[in-house]
């Protein structure tokens, strides 16, 4: 259900022009932990291997057979997409527009690097894009994506219970958009009727007041502000 209180903290914000960038999980530079997983390399399922363009935060595209590939279990903001970062200013709640669209595919490109990608197909999606468990330099990419908070677990997958592990430790450590307020990137393609590269924040700031769902930490944190701050 949509929350009463922030609406009300909604009311005294002021909206900053700047995008500002949000912490982000920069303190998982060198981790190995996910390495190629297990049964990656099962000869029954379909593969795609070599160097790939990023699109946006989950989506990769192999120019050598002109195939997309979206991760398997995560979703991640679209392209045009923007979260709030709130931070108190005396009495009134300041939200600094986040492009969060574009910050998850610049995260991407930071897992992918100079890498070649190996992807396991595992499915169609709705749009005729194939589904994959990715990796490069020996990294599951959709666990990178999750471990620096520029990514949500999505669906059953075959690593879901791994991806929820990171999913909360992005969430407790508030990193990515998880720092934000941020609309479920479902929900967001469901009712954004802009969706071009010149989307303004405020489009996305009215969408916030008829969310249907509060999904990032900082709702929680407006739930338990003191409806006046003077008393």
């Amino acid at each position: 259900m949509k929350s009463k209180i922030v609406p009300c903290a909604l009311t005294a914000l002021i909206v900053c022009g700047l995008p500002s960038p949000v912490f982000a999980a920069d303190l998982a530079r060198g981790w190995r932990a996910d390495t190629v997983p297990t049964g990656f390399s099962d000869s029954g399922m379909a593969r795609l291997a070599g160097r790939v363009t990023v699109v946006d935060g989950r989506t990769l595209w192999f120019p050598d057979v002109s195939e997309t590939v979206r991760l398997d279990g995560i979703d991640a903001c679209d392209l045009p997409q923007w979260a709030f970062d709130p931070k108190q200013h005396g009495d009134s709640l300041v939200l600094k527009p986040v492009p969060c669209g574009a910050l998850s595919k610049a995260w991407l490109k930071r897992l992918v690097g100079d890498s070649p990608v190996v992807c396991r197909i595992s499915a169609y999606s709705v749009d005729g894009a194939l589904t994959g468990r990715c990796i490069a330099g020996g990294r599951d990419l959709a666990v990178g994506m999750l471990r620096a908070g520029w990514a949500r677990v999505q669906g059953p997958s075959p690593a879901s219970s791994q991806y929820w592990k990171w999913q909360r430790y992005a969430m407790s450590a508030r990193y990515g958009m998880w720092a934000t307020y941020v609309i479920d990137p479902d929900e967001w393609r469901a009712k954004a009727v802009d969706r071009t590269l010149g989307r303004k924040p405020l489009a996305d700031l009215n969408l916030l007041g008829e969310r249907e769902q509060d999904i990032s930490p900082p709702f929680l944190d407006a739930g338990k502000r003191p409806a006046r701050s003077d008393r």
